[in-house]
């Protein structure tokens, strides 16, 4: 073979300049991205930044997104007991992980049977399901439930499992293993595989998408729970969820601050508009870590139902 054949022809070696208009689309693209995400991060820098303001900075000359005054006092009274903080902290962690973990089992395994076509009660379970998103019984009954007939006062399922499953999470589960199609479970039932075994070792992998989604959706919901923990653990119990930690701090300096209004005394000495600031800061903070872990199967999710050619 001939050195002239293996030559690439001229043409071929030639760079092929990209289209102008494609650039400004892209750099058009970019530049309204970048401003999204910029007004997105926006608020919670407000935050932040105003959690080291000094509360009559705050009150006199409002917001600001850098502080005039550097202090740290909000998050002294925060962690002025950083013992009872550090459990909340834990006592939140461990609730969040296991009605997770627990929660994703339920609710993957839930909407897996209500799409199943030889499943004959889909209908039926489903409407019940899809009921409740429409009434509900009330704040009396939900007590009386939990705390006269479950015996759940100030134990720490009462918090767990109100948020352990709901019907939004089901329908949201069941449209996404609507994309596994019922061959596979035909077929591995062929091949002499239980029900329970297909669900754990062939429909939980295909799933990862959603599990990340609704997995997201359960941590924050048990990472932000407060109100049933407020109806449910009493006073008694030492480390309550961080959430409701919190919430009576703020609480508290708000009634100080109320009764120093009445005595006279200047509203600035009580930093509440600061520690609101400082206490989201502090509930924030970790749970905006799991992000960035999810975020690619987020991307997935987006494809989910899709056929191959």
């Amino acid at each position: 073979m001939s050195d002239q054949t293996l030559k690439a022809p001229a043409s071929a070696r030639t760079k092929i300049k990209p289209d102008p208009s494609q650039i400004v689309l892209r750099n058009i693209s970019g530049l309204f991205t970048g401003l999204f995400a910029f007004l997105c991060v926006l608020p919670f820098w407000l935050i932040v930044a105003n959690s080291f303001e000094t509360e009559g900075n705050i009150i006199k000359l409002g917001f600001t997104l850098w502080p005039r005054d550097f202090t740290i006092f909000s998050y002294k009274l925060i962690f002025e007991n950083p013992d009872l903080i550090v459990g909340s902290y834990i006592a939140t962690i461990i609730l969040t992980i296991v009605g997770t973990v627990i929660g994703l089992f339920v609710v993957s395994m839930t909407g897996y049977a209500l799409q199943r076509p030889d499943f004959n009660a889909r209908n039926g379970i489903s409407f019940f399901i899809y009921f409740t998103t429409l009434f509900s019984g009330g704040l009396v009954p939900f007590y009386l439930l939990m705390t006269k007939y479950l015996q759940l006062k100030d134990n720490y399922l009462a918090v767990l499992l109100p948020a352990l499953i709901s019907p939004w999470l089901i329908i949201l589960m069941k449209n996404f293993t609507k994309s596994v199609p019922h061959s596979i479970t035909e077929s591995a039932k062929i091949d002499g595989a239980g029900d329970f075994m297909i669900f754990m070792k062939i429909i939980l992998p295909m799933l990862t998408p959603a599990l990340a989604t609704v997995g997201l959706f359960l941590a924050l919901g048990y990472w932000n729970e407060w109100y049933n923990a407020m109806l449910f653990l009493s006073p008694n119990i030492k480390y309550r969820p961080l959430q409701l930690f919190l919430y009576n701090i703020v609480t508290k300096a708000d009634f100080i601050k109320n009764s120093a209004a009445m005595s006279n005394v200047p509203p600035q000495d009580v930093p509440l508009e600061s520690m609101k600031m400082a206490t989201a800061v502090v509930a924030t903070g970790p749970i905006i870590m799991v992000y960035p872990f999810v975020q690619k199967y987020f991307i997935q999710g987006i494809t989910v139902g899709a056929v191959k050619g």
